[in-house]
Order: C-alpha cells, then structure tokens, then sequence
C-alpha cells in the first residue's frame, strides 16, 4: 500500500489528520525529522484522534534513513514547484507520496534529485500560496487509491 511521508513537519494537528487519513485508507505513515512537535503533543493526539494506535507510523531520523528502509520504490514528491500534475500519474500500490513542511515545502536540492516525472503539483488558482497540507494528502491519496479501485 502506499506510504505517506512528511519531511520535517511542523504543525501537529497536520500530522494528526495524516495520521487519521493513513488509518482510514490503509496507508502507512512516515514521519522524518527533525518533527516540530513531541509525539505525545495534545494537538496531536485531538488531530489524531485515537487512531494512532491504528496508523503504522514510523519514526525516522533523518531524509536519508528513510530513504535506505524506501530503496527502490518511487517516491513522488509534492509541491508547488512540481512539475507532472497529480492527476497525470499513474499510481503505483507501493509508492510513496513525499509532502514538505507547512511553511516552506520541500527543499530544492531534494526535488531536484527527483525526475520531473516525480515532482507532482495540485493546481490552484493562481494567486494562491498553498494548500493546507492534510487537504494536500487527500487529494493525493484518494485519487492514487482511485486509480486501484480503492483496494
């Protein structure tokens, strides 16, 4: 199933409700440090309900540790910047799906690395910054698990 991975995030309610869309869909949930939050933040665990005890959340310490456990999955990485339209892609079951911290996304030498291919983008009206980024998760998720008739 896919992987939900946050790189460096920082508000905790977004993670709670990352957390909760990973137990409602059978994702797995990724979370890269450094977190600007404690895992046992309050914010957290009312975002996340009491579904962190059903979400497979792991814990990594830095980009690269996580990209090691990855190997060779493709990780498609989601930004403003990006550059293939989420809708464009087509979806494998074990992607992973790479979103940025809320206040400035993922850092360019990452997206960089990636093919353009690899760097989605949600469209929005042009005068417009970002999307929050649990709303950015679903919209991503959901057609990805679309696309495989949400099995």
């Amino acid at each position: 199933m896919f992987t939900i991975a946050l790189f460096e995030p920082g508000i905790p309610p977004n993670t709670g409700n990352a957390m909760r869309l990973a137990a409602n869909t059978g994702a797995d949930l990724a979370l890269i440090e450094p977190l600007g939050f404690e895992m046992t933040d309050t914010r957290l665990k009312r975002a996340g309900l009491d579904y962190r005890e059903i979400a497979t959340t792991t814990v990594y310490p830095n980009l690269d540790a996580f990209l090691d456990i990855v190997g060779d999955r493709r990780v498609l990485a989601f930004s403003t910047r990006g550059k293939t339209r989420y809708d464009r892609i087509e979806y494998r079951l074990d992607d992973v799906l790479l979103f940025g911290p809320e206040t400035r996304g993922l850092p360019d030498e990452l997206l960089d690395s990636l093919p353009a291919e690899q760097r989605a983008r949600i469209p929005m009206a042009s005068n417009s910054r970002s999307i929050n980024l649990a709303n950015s998760i679903s919209i991503a998720l959901f057609e990805a698990w679309r696309q495989h008739d949400f099995a």
